[in-house]
């Protein structure tokens, strides 16, 4: 099943009956059927027939411990936070420059979040910062792989292993990619993936923890279950289930499950269309480097899982300019995150470093749009109304 938004252009002005949409969520043509099944199956609430599906397809590919299924990454990552025991006045540090559900998780628990600044070449937090930032309280590290390119891992576990630190992956970008060969969201102890519609593997909204660690394997199917030992009840393991810890209904129901298992069967076709036009994008734009405008930098160690492609303007009031020409030509470009440590919930917590790198991030980096079912056409026009805005 194709969904295609063709721009109509008219010679002269340009102008344009439909927008090129920054994003479109992509339909295999099998979520209604696998939908109609798992209703006909009569267990629709969760943990069945299809969640299972999932939970063993990530097993396969991730070779990790346990996952579970959940109604979102933002559930996840508070799963991360539960599961660590996190207490009031324990420290965390995390990116600044990342999307609010990786802080909130841990605020709910009371702790102190400490913020990294951003890489130079790449909006990812600079893991060269992490270290002195430690203290006695640090109890996490939580990392964010941006644009699913991964961190440095091996410098970040090294870093945790040294101060006896747990290290959480926020892989909500990152599904298909890798460090140096690993999948991304199965190197820390944790992770977290999401498939909302803007993501590449998606179900409208949806996410999965990732259980790396063998010491929390046990105790997160419980805090998934609200708390309960229901999973083991009906596995046969107990002859009843009890309130045994703190928990919530983390885990989706299977209409969520059907639909993402659908997504998960096609995944190989979806990344090799995401991926040529990210590399379209990529050889089109070379030029831009002529302006000093910046493309995506994607690490020796690292793999890209073409999950949004980014320019980084010379200014905020290029970027505007961008995004304001573009829209007038039909696209819908789109700016990204506003760094935490300055938002007005944050700003009277923040110790008060400056924190350039991302700072730059978020007033110059521009997101193109990148779905799967974008005509060669479509991809053409972009690249070809982005090198005559710097042009002219």
């Amino acid at each position: 099943m194709k969904f295609l938004i063709k721009p109509t252009f008219i010679t002269f002005g340009r102008t344009h009956e439909k927008m090129i949409p920054f994003n479109k969520p992509y339909l295999t043509g099998k979520e209604t059927s696998y939908l109609t099944e798992a209703v006909k199956q009569g267990k629709i609430s969760g943990n069945g027939h299809y969640t299972q599906l999932c939970q063993n397809h990530f097993i396969q590919q991730l070779g990790n411990e346990k996952n579970l299924c959940t109604t979102s990454c933002t559930d996840a990552l508070e799963m991360c936070a539960i599961l660590t025991d996190i207490k009031p006045g324990d420290e965390v540090i995390m990116p600044t420059y990342t999307f609010v559900s990786t802080a909130n998780a841990f605020i709910l628990r009371n702790a102190k979040v400490v913020f990294v600044d951003s890489r130079k070449d790449h909006p990812g937090m600079n893991e060269e910062l992490i270290e002195k930032l430690i203290t006695e309280k640090t109890k996490a590290i939580v990392l964010v792989h941006y644009a699913g390119v991964a961190c440095d891992m091996d410098k970040v576990v090294k870093i945790a292993k040294r101060h006896k630190l747990i290290v959480i992956e926020d892989a909500a970008q990152a599904i298909d990619s890798y460090y140096k060969g690993k999948p991304l969201g199965s190197i820390g102890d944790l992770g977290a993936f999401s498939f909302h519609e803007t993501k590449n593997i998606q179900c409208g909204e949806g996410g999965l923890l990732t259980v790396n660690n063998f010491l929390f394997k046990e105790r997160a199917e419980i805090i998934w279950e609200k708390g309960t030992n229901r999973s083991a009840f009906w596995r046969g393991e107990v002859d009843k289930y009890n309130w045994v810890d703190i928990g919530s209904s983390f885990l989706p129901s299977e209409l969520n499950t059907s639909f993402l298992f659908a997504q998960l069967e096609k995944i190989e076709e979806i990344q090799y269309k995401r991926k040529n036009i990210w590399k379209k994008y990529f050889n089109g734009l070379k030029k831009l480097e002529d302006f000093d405008v910046v493309l995506p930098v994607i690490p020796t160690y690292a793999t890209n899982n073409a999950h949004l492609f980014y320019l980084i303007c010379n200014s905020l009031e290029q970027r505007t300019a961008l995004i304001d020409f573009l829209k007038k030509e039909g696209i819908m470009a789109v700016f990204h995150y506003i760094c935490l440590h300055d938002s007005p919930y944050f700003l009277d917590k923040h110790d008060g470093r400056e924190m350039p790198n991302a700072k730059k991030y978020e007033n110059c980096l521009v997101r193109l749009p990148l779905w799967v079912n974008m005509t060669d056409e479509e991809v053409q026009y972009v690249i070809q109304k982005v090198l005559e805005f710097y042009k002219n």
